[in-house]
């Protein structure tokens, strides 16, 4: 890796600003569209933030988490500047597909985004949800009543689907959670773990009286129709971690974490 083509990107607080100026102090960043790899230094949300910045402009490089947020499961621990060249040299690198989601509004209008963690569909009234949901064109839900229901991917699985009840999934297991968010019907349904291939649709009944948007990370869509998902194989991320620090080790010891 080419130290002299490393960009940074810190969060707007105090602390990653702080630790920032310090890392300028021992590197010359370039801007991101001229980088080999980013260092991104705040918490999961701006690695998020570091990581849709990058889809969007279809410029992806490795991204090295600083972690000066609150949870930092996508991040590194801040040791000071004097060891990261070491650091870089050392970390193992995990690939994550994001989601693909497309969402069809109820005026007709398309709209596309990715989500590394999840896409979530959730109502926007105080009536329930009534949505149907199918796996590659075949109808598994006439009608799931219910708050909302998500799809995680490995890497997002321990986020929004663990709170709401969802399997944790490893890292290189290539499959994605279906999980329901407050379910009322049917009562014994707690969702599906599918494998990655799955093409996962889901279509809003009654959309006019029971409003449903659709959230792909943090990019929200009102008074959606119908949502069509798929893993986007072509929009492929690389997350550095330190040894012993990786994602699929974080990801094994949150399903024993008491």
């Amino acid at each position: 890796m080419d130290l002299n083509r490393l960009a940074l990107l810190a969060s707007p607080t105090d602390r990653a600003q702080g630790a920032a100026d310090e890392l300028r102090q021992h590197f010359d960043f370039v801007p991101l569209d001229r980088a080999e790899a980013v260092v991104v230094v705040g918490g999961d949300g701006h690695m998020l933030h570091t990581l849709h910045q990058m889809l969007d402009r279809q410029h992806i490089v490795p991204a090295y988490g600083v972690n000066l947020g609150t949870v930092g499961f996508l991040m590194n621990r801040y040791r000071g500047p004097a060891k990261l060249a070491e650091r870089l040299a050392k970390a193992k690198a995990f690939d994550i597909a994001p989601l693909r989601m497309e969402a069809i509004l109820q005026d007709g209008s398309r709209h596309v985004a990715c989500a590394i963690n999840e896409v979530s569909l959730l109502r926007e009234t105080r009536q329930t949800a009534k949505i149907e949901v199918s796996l590659d064109s075949k109808t598994r839900l006439k009608e799931l009543v219910c708050d909302g229901v998500l799809v995680a991917t490995p890497a997002g699985s321990t986020a929004y689907n663990l709170s709401a009840n969802g399997p944790i999934l490893p890292l290189d297991s290539q499959l994605l959670a279906l999980t329901p968010i407050s379910p009322f019907r049917p009562r014994r349904w707690s969702g599906a773990v599918l494998p990655e291939r799955s093409r996962i649709s889901f279509r809003v009944n009654e959309p006019a009286k029971r409003p449903v948007s659709a959230v792909a990370d943090q990019r929200e869509f009102r008074d959606v129709a119908e949502v069509h998902l798929e893993i986007a194989r072509e929009s492929q991320l690389t997350l550095l971690f330190d040894p012993g620090h990786a994602l699929d080790e974080r990801i094994v010891a949150e399903q024993f974490a008491v």
